[in-house]
């Protein structure tokens, strides 16, 4: 099926998703602020995971083939302020130039004199990359003077950058202030695909949450269980849903603190319609290590001196068979501990199956989150989703219907200009 392409059926967000693109800019040597997420995984000064640079290339050539000069903003780890040498973002540009097939510049500062310099002489279709906006306190305390000091190198602020949308920070939100904003390709999305899982659906719905604990997913299951139709709980927040029902979960984890709100959730759940789906059966095993002897038993009889660590073949069954009801599927988090065999059972055959419903065009299969991102490319179906987020916190928050700073700005942005 693919990445879903943008749609402007789906209320406001897709509206400034959509109508503040590229499609009509006309940018021929204009200076670009790109507004990337070049916070990638670096071994030894190399770059060990491109995915999020290949996710650039769209927006980054479409500019630079209309003759943009394109400034390209990030940040990078977390230097707190202060310059970190080993924390440029040099080498990052360097693999981006490897992946885009075309010379990148860089500049050793990303405000300024040197950034100026940089700027200065790129020509229209030329590419460079300022240095780690974290390296100046402003960035992360969204200074004014800091967003105005980036607002100065450019004529145009592009936003690609939705996974760091959720930040207030002078160059998601500051920045998109002072200059014409707009989203790019990557951004408009990520925008359209979760605007058609969440916003405006077609239904039935259902949502996949799982990890290690219900604290960490609160505002995502409250959130969730009024606005889809079959709401499926696994991973080790499972664990205290049934402890909560009174289940012995034996040395599973879970969190027994939160057994009242686990049975508020599962109350609110049935108030507003939301079928909510908990394990019916678990592997268990005695220890927590690759490849040890598991069982296979039912929730009601897990063993005193064993831990839950999978669902279950006849959970993972009976989800499956509700698949051809499903018209829209959200996924954030994996079944078990998807990382160690066998554990990664139960994840897989499900990816499996939704894929193959994707593949078929029975369903809009939407995932994100770094577990489940990891998980589903572990299981081979990464590609066969409708659309996959690597988002992290800024998927979450949307999911938790929180507003985003920096795609809320946009919205603001298109509105001042009528």
């Amino acid at each position: 099926m693919g990445l879903l392409e943008p749609d402007v059926r789906y209320g406001r967000v897709v509206r400034v998703a959509v109508s503040q693109t590229l499609d009509d800019l006309k940018v021929a040597g204009q200076r670009v602020l790109l507004r990337a997420d070049l916070n990638v995984p670096v071994r030894d000064g190399k770059v060990t995971d491109l995915t999020r640079l290949e996710r650039l290339v769209p927006t980054i050539r479409e500019l630079s083939d209309k003759g943009a000069r394109v400034i390209v903003l990030s940040h990078f780890d977390r230097p707190k302020g202060k310059i970190v040498p080993e924390l440029s973002l040099r080498p990052i540009a360097q693999a981006l130039g490897v992946v885009l097939g075309r010379p990148v510049g860089f500049a050793e500062d990303c405000i300024g004199p040197e950034a100026a310099r940089i700027v200065d002489a790129m020509q229209g279709g030329d590419v460079a990359v300022l240095e780690n906006t974290r390296f100046h306190p402003g960035e992360e305390e969204n200074d004014p003077a800091f967003a105005k000091a980036l607002a100065q190198l450019a004529d145009i602020y592009v936003n690609d950058a939705f996974s760091v949308s959720h930040r207030a920070h002078a160059s998601t939100e500051g920045v998109a202030k002072l200059l014409p904003s707009y989203a790019g390709r990557l951004m408009q999305a990520e925008l359209t695909a979760l605007e058609q899982a969440l916003g405006n659906p077609a239904r039935p719905v259902a949502a996949i949450v799982a990890g290690s604990k219900v604290s960490t997913k609160l505002e995502l299951l409250t959130n969730l269980v009024g606005k889809v139709d079959i709401l499926v709980i696994g991973g080790a927040m499972a664990n205290t849903f049934l402890a909560a029902q009174g289940h012995d979960v034996g040395k599973s984890l879970q969190e027994k603190d939160l057994h009242a709100t686990a049975l508020q959730i599962l109350k609110t759940a049935k108030e507003k319609g939301c079928d909510i789906i908990l394990p019916q059966d678990v592997v268990v095993a005695k220890t927590f290590a690759a490849n040890v002897p598991t069982e296979v038993v039912g929730v009601d009889a897990i063993p005193a001196d064993s831990m839950a660590l999978d669902v279950g073949p006849a959970t993972v069954a009976a989800f499956i068979k509700r698949l051809p009801e499903i018209k829209t599927i959200i996924w954030n988090g994996p079944l078990g501990a998807f990382e160690t065999k066998p554990f990664d059972a139960a994840t897989n055959e499900l990816a499996e199956a939704i894929a193959k419903a994707t593949d078929e065009g029975k369903i809009v299969s939407v995932g994100g989150g770094g577990d489940t991102v990891s998980a589903l490319k572990l299981a081979g179906v990464h590609h066969r989703m409708s659309y996959l987020s690597s988002a992290g916190g800024a998927f979450l928050e949307w999911m938790e219907g929180k507003i985003l700073p920096g795609v809320e700005v946009l919205s603001a942005g298109l509105s001042n200009m009528g």
